[in-house]
């Protein structure tokens, strides 16, 4: 099995963004896709978890797990016999999502109801991770997790590794498709705040009555 042993990821453009590739180019609303560098990392780095979409025997799955980010590329890691990471192992390819929610927003009918949130996906073929390399992507996993963490407790036995799989993934395909911050569009004709009632964007978390803040009734 192949060991990732650099940081570099191929896919940079020489302005630092990635360039996109068939799988990671956004189509739909291509103006709000981003693919800086800074903004990429930026969204890894925020998140504490992430999902890892794969094949097993022809069925999809996704999963929930930890996620840290090493320069140009993200770390994944469990038990040996996991069968996400026994899978991906082999060379199977991945898709990897992490996503924030930012607010609701609260429209004046159902249709124009949305969500503002910052989303990369990352498509790639995982590497085993060995040797000294292993050791400092399971210690960012834990400092992700608990900041400064490592240093209060003992570092992972030799029989604690045997057991423990970590995979990389290189970001050379990512892409960060948000649905920029916004406010609901102008009431048309006949909506106004009665039935319709009011409209704005309600901080993550979820809607209660009387907590979005309001926007243009």
């Amino acid at each position: 099995m192949s060991t990732l042993t650099d940081s570099v990821a191929p896919g940079l453009k020489v302005d630092g963004s990635y360039a996109p590739t068939e799988r990671s180019r956004v189509r739909r609303v291509a103006k709000r896709a981003v693919y800086d560098r800074d903004t990429v990392h930026a969204i890894i780095d925020a998140a504490l978890v992430c999902h890892v979409g794969f094949v097993v025997e022809g069925r999809p799955r996704v999963l929930p797990t930890a996620i840290a980010r090493v320069g140009e590329c993200v770390y994944l890691h469990g038990n040996r016999n996991s069968v996400m990471l026994q899978t991906l192992a082999t060379g199977a390819p991945a898709c990897i999502t992490v996503t924030h929610l930012d607010g609701l927003v609260v429209a004046r009918s159902t249709f124009h109801s949305s969500m503002n949130y910052r989303c990369v996906v990352i498509h790639g073929v995982g590497r085993t991770v060995t040797g000294a390399h292993k050791s400092v992507a399971l210690d960012a996993l834990v400092e992700r997790l608990i900041p400064g963490r490592t240093g209060d407790v003992r570092p992972p036995t030799a029989k604690e590794l045997a057991v423990t799989a970590v995979l990389g993934f290189p970001l050379e395909e990512g892409s960060p498709p948000p649905r920029a911050p916004g406010r609901p569009r102008p009431p048309a004709d006949g909506e106004g705040a009665g039935r319709h009632g009011g409209a704005g964007v309600s901080p993550r978390g979820g809607v209660r009555q009387g907590t979005h803040r309001a926007a243009g009734r």
